[in-house]
């Protein structure tokens, strides 16, 4: 009965396997239009359907041992052209985990799929498998060919004659040996054992075996959380349900390979671990379909090769669904009459690659007159480049938010960037995908301003390169925090390991790579183990521009004019407080608001102006005598260069433009944050400029009053900052067009 109800290297490999936490909604790219637990049989079965037009595809679950989040990679991207339907099967995730082998054999997986497509409205669909999930899409469609109109299998494990079955079983029912170690782990008496060479082992051996790519640390943290999660009993039961064991059976599977008459693309990677290749060639070959060979690829393409496995996907759901209802209308435009066009994408953390790169594109104008200048960017980046009457392409509407994100990540001034960032890998794959398909509309230049997702995927597949390719960066190195342990020290080091193979085996992918500062600006540090020195790869592979602001320095002479534009009196002394463009910096803008008392104790009459910028509401400031607080200020470099001093977060770009303006000023970076506590501080000491406060000691009132009253009483003596630094990269970027 179903009822419906509305609802790496060894190291690396080590380290990732402890701690690691369930992910929140906020890591999602994309949340679902609809939502639903189907009942069958007592047993609920929750789904999700992303986008609200087009052709159905369900992408089917997979072994227990993860959930539907396994399809994280691949959901934002097809919900743009499909209506995606994804389930938790069941005993995994939130789905009902009921107790047997005979509740998990494969005709009730199939009877799951058929009831989550009448709860979830789907008439028919193309069905996506991975792994186990192939197995249920063949039998769905062998039972109701109406409802199916194709299949991609991923790394299919079937049970097909070049499996032995029944030597698999024998060793999943045989008693162990005392010490059991790789595949022998695969073995219901050592899943069900508590001790530490049991389940959790299993586990652990597993997922190494899902993803045999180098430089899979991420992956492997997801899948080995999930599996911990599903639990040693469900994972037995879904086992003994698959091999016929324990009450269980098993229909002859090959038969309904060969009467299948829907079209099948299989997919399968040449050094899956977990199941050969031959089961893939065998189920091509009984089913007539087509099969793609991933050479070096695993088990765990979708998490793996989300690009390629994304492409494959679309490409065959748009041919076995025909054209669409009304032809298109298509414009071509013979090259020469075409326009010369660059695409900026500047990272939205904050607002100061985009301040940046609006002086560099104004700069590339001016040498390459009529150069049409397209941004695909997102909030805040947006508003700051509708003020500035900048072309924002309208696809930017579908990139995910990483603002929200990262603020998502950070907790009363604490935000470990590395891990935020890896946690965003879902986030990252969306957004390349919608980069990939604008890129694709012609463009004479593509520059990307800390675009880690472009850099990245670029590299995983540089076929993808239409146009010359400039990146800028502030920082090289990812580095670890002290909190963070050897675990973080194992990940950082893998994590620029492979940005040093990627740019090692494609160094023509980036046609410049620019440095946004000078070569002491380097960190003196190692990339890791073995890895080498920072400073002296990047003098090597960089071009270094200088600082680039786009904005002139203020001058003593000119600043009276400037505070009296602004409305700070000769007589007063102003303290001008930001946090840059993100929400992170909401608990120090509180701290201090707390501390305006002791502030004007300090400095007798001190006129704090508070600036919350574009994603914290001003209201959320507490009011205060002798406090003032604003919203976005699109002139914020104006009130900057007119403060008597300054209190800000670690950021660099507030803090350069401080720097420039010979402002002093008391610096509070975010604790774990290594770029602010290690990049942005280095440069910062290089340039003698800024007195950097501890968090814990800024929020003592009276401890950051004395600071501040330093800050102001002691003579700035810090570097001049060159201000050449946009014309320079400009030129760089005129002879690629």
């Amino acid at each position: 009965m179903t009822t419906t109800a509305a609802a790496p290297a060894a190291a690396v490999a080590a380290a990732v396997k402890d701690g690691a936490a369930a992910y929140s909604p906020g890591s999602r790219a994309l949340l679902p239009d609809a939502t639903g637990v189907v009942v069958r049989d007592g047993v609920e079965i929750a789904w999700e359907r992303f986008g609200t037009a087009g052709p159905h595809v369900v992408l089917l679950p997979t072994w227990s041992i993860v959930p539907s989040r396994v399809w994280r990679a691949q959901t934002a991207y097809l919900a743009r052209y499909f209506r995606v339907t994804t389930f938790d099967g069941r005993g995994s995730g939130a789905s009902g985990r009921p107790a047997g082998a005979a509740a998990y054999s494969d005709d009730e997986y199939a009877a799951d799929t058929l009831a989550v497509l009448d709860a979830a409205g789907v008439g028919g669909a193309v069905l996506v498998g991975l792994s186990r999930g192939a197995s249920w899409a063949v039998m769905v469609a062998a039972a109701r060919p109406d409802r199916v109109h194709g299949i991609v299998a991923l790394g299919p494990a079937c049970r097909l004659d070049v499996g032995r079955p029944h030597v698999e079983r024998a060793a999943w029912e045989a008693p162990p040996g005392p010490q059991p170690e790789g595949w022998s782990l695969y073995n219901k008496h050592v899943w069900l054992d508590p001790g530490p060479r049991g389940f959790d082992r299993f586990v652990e051996f597993f997922v190494d075996q899902m993803f045999t790519e180098p430089h899979s640390s991420k992956q492997i943290e997801d899948c080995v959380v999930w599996g911990r999660e599903a639990g040693a009993r469900v994972l037995v039961d879904t086992t003994a349900g698959r091999l016929g064991c324990d009450g269980a059976t098993s229909a002859p599977f090959e038969p309904l390979c060969r009467d299948l008459r829907c079209p099948v693309l299989v997919v399968h990677g040449t050094d899956d671990a977990v199941q050969p290749v031959a089961i893939a060639e065998r189920l091509a070959e009984l089913t007539g379909g087509e099969l793609l060979l991933v050479e070096g690829g695993g088990h765990g393409l979708p998490a793996r090769e989300p690009v390629l496995v994304n492409h494959e996907i679309k490409a065959f759901v748009d041919r076995v669904s025909g054209p669409p209802s009304a032809p298109a209308r298509r414009t071509w435009t013979r090259a020469l009459d075409r326009p010369k066009r660059a695409l900026f994408l500047s990272s939205p953390i904050g607002l100061g690659h985009v301040r940046r790169d609006a002086a560099i594109a104004a700069e590339l104008r001016a040498l390459h007159p009529g150069l049409q200048v397209d941004w695909l960017a997102q909030d805040p980046v947006s508003r700051f480049l509708a003020h500035r009457g900048e072309r924002v392409h309208p696809a930017s509407a579908y990139l995910s938010n990483e603002s929200r994100h990262v603020e998502d990540e950070c907790a009363d001034h604490d935000l470990d960037a590395f891990e935020a960032i890896r946690r965003m890998d879902e986030i990252l794959v969306a957004n390349f995908m919608l980069f990939d398909e604008v890129a694709a509309s012609g463009y004479d230049l593509v520059v990307g301003d800390e675009a880690w997702e472009v850099d990245h995927f670029l590299h995983e597949n540089p076929g993808l390169k239409r146009a010359p390719f400039v990146w800028l960066t502030d920082f090289v190195g990812w580095l670890p925090m002290p909190r963070g342990g050897e675990r973080q020290a194992a990940l950082t080091a893998d994590h620029n390991a492979e940005m040093l193979e990627h740019r090692a085996r494609f160094p023509a992918l980036r046609d410049r790579s620019v440095f946004v500062g000078d070569a002491e600006d380097v960190v003196p540090a190692s990339f890791g183990p073995g890895l080498p020195q920072i400073a002296e790869w990047t003098r090597a592979q960089f071009d270094f521009a200088g600082y680039v602001s786009g904005l002139a320095p203020v001058g003593d002479d000119e600043r009276a004019a400037l505070r009296e534009r602004l409305g700070y009196r000769d007589d007063e002394r102003v303290c001008l407080v930001s946090v840059g463009g993100s929400a992170v910096g909401l608990p120090l803008l509180r701290r201090v608001a707390d501390a305006v008392p002791a502030l004007r104790r300090a400095v007798d009459g001190l006129r704090v102006v508070l600036v919350t910028g574009p994603r914290i509401d001003p209201d959320a400031i507490p009011a205060r005598p002798g406090l003032e607080v604003h919203g976005f200020l699109p002139d914020l470099h104006q009130h900057l260069a007119a403060c008597d001093v300054a209190v800000v977060q670690g950021g660099l770009s507030t803090t350069m433009e401080l720097t420039a303006n010979r402002r002093p000023f008391v610096y509070v970076p975010l604790r774990n944050h290594f770029e602010q506590n290690i990049h942005v501080r280095h440069r910062l000491d290089r340039y003698g400029a800024g007195r950097c406060l501890d968090y814990a000691q800024a929020s003592d009132p009276d401890a950051l009053a004395a600071e501040v009253a330093k800050a102001l009483a002691t003579p700035v003596t810090s570097r001049p900052v060159a201000t050449d630094g946009a014309a320079r990269v400009a030129r760089w970027l005129a002879d690629l067009l």
